[in-house]
């Protein structure tokens, strides 16, 4: 079982990220893994790891997407 949770500062951030209209699929991908791994116990899927790793080494993606895909990363 994942012990690893995410911070109250990474949850506002994907809170804020999947409110944002203008925020991309990915973006709203990597957030949702990040709340949903507020909880105790929650693993990341394969999927969402192997996004997570893509978003870390592009460069087009923005700061507040690679935020998150390093906290996806983290909990992993």
């Amino acid at each position: 079982m994942n012990e690893k949770v995410t911070s109250p500062k990474m949850s506002r951030l994907a809170s804020r990220i999947l409110h944002d209209k203008n925020a991309t699929p990915t973006e709203k991908s990597l957030a949702g893994s990040v709340l949903s791994q507020a909880a105790r116990g929650r693993e990341t899927s394969p999927e969402l790891r192997q996004m997570a790793s893509s978003v870390m080494h592009g460069s087009e993606y923005s700061h507040d997407a690679k935020s998150l895909a390093g906290s996806v990363l983290a909990q992993a």
